[in-house]
């Protein structure tokens, strides 16, 4: 199979270019050959994809329970025997390395398997009531359709995220993926639920960009709901907007993780789960360690262990399977991340390590000597940069991770895993780890963050809530005396 060859539009069932007079192109960030062109999606074919949604729904709310669980179950066995496919198009069209591929396939098949039960729990309850003969039902529905805008990062994993949980509590849905991504995060998941027996017409894959549709893809009156993954910027748009329409959000945001290292942390442990949490898929990863936070009295062990580790990272063509940082999505991406270390060393910060940019690659920064206050310390930096900040007490430790206006992962080192705990609790972020890396994602786990990381939880029966309404019907079982007729 090759996803390369697939239209870009998949609107009611069917495969065909969008009607925009937008050409767009797709790609490879790390040798920058064209992988496809394509007609933007207009405003009418966004129109017609949420009406498709909408009409699909109303018999797909309706389908018996078995018969939806099956195409989930078809959809893994398709991933899986298009397996190398797959990889290849992670690599080419993301950059991913063939590490990063494999991990994101194995997120998606476990969120699948996740979803695949959602059918069998949309459960309601029988409430009593202080009526005399009356009974409360609350059922457990559908919200309707449901919009999905999805990033560049792990467009296959955060694209299926929420549209096959959408799927598996009954929503229609129309997908937008990123634009440098449009395959990995949009035609190729509506192949894989063509192939498994979706019905047509309830998902919807539209490839465009925004300066054709505007804020339509949220104003637009069918989806009940979005949800977004992305930078918090637009996040804060796509909020405000939905605000303005009464539609639910659901916002995954930008992250700025603090790891921390305490005095009686396991050092080679800390050292291997920092270096993971910085350098995957090159720093582009939302819960990526931006910030090591380490004691003093470990401090210099730490970083001379941390650099050389750092040291023997290989950085190329992703399609070598030796190489761990491939390139950065695109050329802006390689812009904002030069003007940011540019920036940390006019401010004082010190980089130890400082690779070179060639094209999209960025090599490894490590700065040391990094403050609190410093724009590197502040940003999220989507790329494989990092800043060591050291402390002395427990005190500092909590102020330096709580001054960030993010609040997405983290996590902590240390032999006393109920001092962690404790800590914890202490810092402000949605998710923290004790003892492993701040890149962690569960499909029955809660998942999102606070402060400018975004608005909502996602997974398992965060998710069942997050794609479902409640509906109350009451029945009066014998005539009700009422205070006036």
């Amino acid at each position: 199979m090759t996803f390369k060859n697939l239209p870009s539009q998949y609107i009611n069932g069917e495969w065909r270019e969008g009607i925009s007079s937008l050409s767009m192109e797709n790609r490879n960030p790390y040798c920058g050959e064209l992988i496809a062109t394509y007609k933007a999606a207009s405003k009418e074919d966004l129109d017609k994809a949420y009406h498709a949604a909408a009409m699909a729904q109303l018999k797909w709310s309706q389908t018996n329970p078995v018969i939806q669980r099956e195409v989930f179950e078809k959809a893994v066995q398709y991933i899986e025997e298009n397996h190398a496919a797959i990889v290849e198009i992670i690599i080419e069209e993301i950059g991913g390395t063939r590490l990063k591929a494999e991990f994101e396939i194995g997120l998606v098949i476990n969120l699948i398997k996740e979803a695949s039960t959602f059918p069998f729990r949309m459960e309601g309850k029988i409430l009593t009531s202080p009526i005399d003969h009356k009974e409360n039902r609350v059922y457990r529905v559908p919200i309707g359709v449901v919009g999905v805008i999805s990033p560049f990062n792990f467009p296959f994993f955060l694209s299926m995220k929420s549209v096959a949980t959408a799927l598996a509590t009954g929503n229609g849905v129309v997908l937008k993926p990123h634009e440098h991504t449009s395959i990995t995060g949009g035609t190729m998941i509506a192949k894989i639920f063509e192939s498994a027996g979706l019905p047509k017409g309830l998902l919807n894959v539209i490839t465009t960009e925004i300066s054709e549709i505007g804020d339509l893809f949220i104003e637009h009156p069918i989806p009940r709901a979005i949800s977004f993954t992305g930078s918090t910027k637009i996040g804060k748009h796509i909020g405000a907007v939905a605000g303005k329409n009464l539609k639910q959000v659901h916002l995954e945001l930008g992250g700025n993780s603090a790891l921390i290292v305490l005095e009686d942390a396991d050092l080679e442990l800390a050292v291997s789960a920092a270096v993971f949490s910085r350098f995957t898929h090159q720093g582009q990863i939302c819960m990526s360690a931006n910030r090591l936070i380490v004691h003093e009295a470990i401090y210099e062990e730490f970083v001379e262990k941390y650099v050389a580790k750092v040291a023997t990272l290989t950085c190329g063509d992703p399609k070598n399977p030796n190489t761990i940082i491939g390139p950065l999505i695109n050329e802006q991406q390689v812009k904002v991340t030069r003007a940011l270390i540019e920036k940390g060393i006019r401010e004082g910060a010190n980089p130890i390590i400082k690779g070179n940019i060639t094209g999209n690659i960025v090599e490894p920064v490590v700065f040391t000597e990094v403050t609190p206050d410093m724009k590197i310390a502040q940003e999220e930096v989507f790329a494989p940069v990092i800043s060591i900040l050291k402390v002395s007490n427990e005190k500092e430790v909590i102020e330096y991770a709580n001054n960030s206006s993010y609040g997405l992962s983290g996590a902590i080192h240390t032999k006393d895993v109920e001092r962690g705990a404790q800590l914890a609790k202490q810092l402000d972020t949605g998710m923290i780890h004790i003892n492993d890396t701040t890149i962690n994602d569960e499909p029955h786990v809660a998942f999102g963050g606070v402060k400018n990381s975004g608005i909502g939880r996602l997974n398992g029966e965060w998710s069942l809530d997050a794609f479902t309404t409640l509906k109350w019907i009451s029945i009066q079982h014998q005539a009700r005396q009422y205070p006036y007729s």
